[in-house]
C-alpha cells in the first residue's frame, strides 16, 4: 500500500511538472511602460503585470520588460539574449520599445534606422528560436495643449514598427492608436486616473504628488493589457487566442465604462 502510494506521488509530481512545463508562454521585451513593479510604496503598474489577469492558467506570462530600457540597451545590456535563453519553440514574443528610443540620451537614443534593424533582429531572432513575434507600439504620452492632445515626443516611432510589421508579416498591436483615441474620447482630466496623477500624500513613494503622463496606474495598466489581449482576439492569433478570459474583458470593460 505504501508502494502505490509513493508512485501515485511521483507520478501526481511529474504531471504538474508536465503540466507547467507545456503552458503557453508570452514572453514581454519592453519598457517601464510594460515593467513588473513589486514596491508596494508606489501606485505605478506595468500593462505586463496585468496580462496574466486575461488568460486561463494554460498561459504563462514571463515579463522582461525594465525601465529606461530602448531596443538599443535592451540588446546593449544582454537583457534579449538573456530572454531568447529561455525562449522555446511555440512561445510569443510581445516587443514593445519607443520611448526610450526617443530620448535625447546617447546610450539610450537610437535613430529611425536602428530602430528598425533592432526590431528586425528580434523578429528574425525569435522565429529563429521557433517562437512567434508580436509587435505592440508604445502607449501614448497623455500630453494636453490648450485642450487638444500632444504627443510629439514620441515622433515617428510608432509609424516605423507598423511599417517592419508589414514588411515582416508579423501581428501588430497597435497600442499607440488604442491609447490615443482611449484619452481622445475620456478627455485631458477624466483620463488623469489611468495615468500617475496623485494628489499630495495618495503615495508613499511621492508625498508630494507627481503628475505623470507617461506611466500609468492600475486602472491604466490594466486598460492596456486589455487593449493587448483585444489584438490578439482580433487577429486570431493562433494557440493562443482560444484561452482569452473573455468574461475578464467583458467585466474590465463595463468597469471603464462606468469611469467614462
Amino acid at each position: 500500500m505504501k508502494k502505490l502510494i509513493f508512485i501515485s506521488l511521483i507520478t501526481l509530481v511529474l504531471c504538474s511538472f508536465k503540466s507547467s512545463e507545456e503552458k503557453i508562454r508570452i514572453f514581454i521585451a519592453g519598457d517601464s511602460t510594460a515593467q513588473t513593479y513589486k514596491d508596494k510604496e508606489s501606485l505605478q503598474r506595468g500593462w505586463g503585470q496585468m496580462l496574466q489577469l486575461f488568460f486561463t492558467d494554460d498561459v504563462k506570462v514571463v515579463n522582461h520588460a525594465i525601465g529606461g530600457r530602448s531596443t538599443k540597451t535592451f540588446i546593449d545590456e544582454g537583457r534579449w539574449d538573456r530572454l531568447l535563453t529561455e525562449v522555446k519553440k511555440g512561445d510569443y514574443v510581445i516587443i514593445q520599445f519607443g520611448h526610450n528610443d526617443a530620448s535625447t540620451r546617447p546610450e539610450r537614443h537610437a535613430s529611425y534606422v536602428n530602430y528598425r534593424k533592432n526590431l528586425i533582429k528580434f523578429i528574425t531572432d525569435a522565429r529563429a528560436k521557433g517562437a512567434n513575434p508580436i509587435l505592440a507600439t508604445s502607449v501614448v504620452m497623455r500630453t494636453f495643449k490648450d485642450g487638444s492632445l500632444i504627443d510629439d515626443r514620441l515622433r515617428a516611432y510608432p509609424a516605423v514598427m507598423r511599417k517592419v510589421a508589414r514588411d515582416f508579416n508579423v501581428p501588430l498591436i497597435d497600442v499607440n492608436v488604442k491609447t490615443r483615441d482611449l484619452v481622445l474620447s475620456l478627455g485631458d482630466e477624466p483620463s488623469k486616473p489611468y495615468y500617475r496623477w496623485l494628489d499630495p500624500g495618495v503615495e508613499k513613494a511621492k508625498p508630494e504628488g507627481v503628475k505623470d503622463d507617461t506611466h500609468m496606474n492600475e486602472l491604466g495598466a490594466r486598460q492596456v493589457a486589455q487593449f493587448v489581449v483585444e489584438g490578439i482576439k482580433d487577429q486570431n492569433l493562433k494557440g493562443l487566442a482560444k484561452y482569452i478570459k473573455t468574461s475578464e474583458i467583458k467585466e474590465f470593460t463595463t468597469i471603464t465604462d462606468s469611469i467614462k
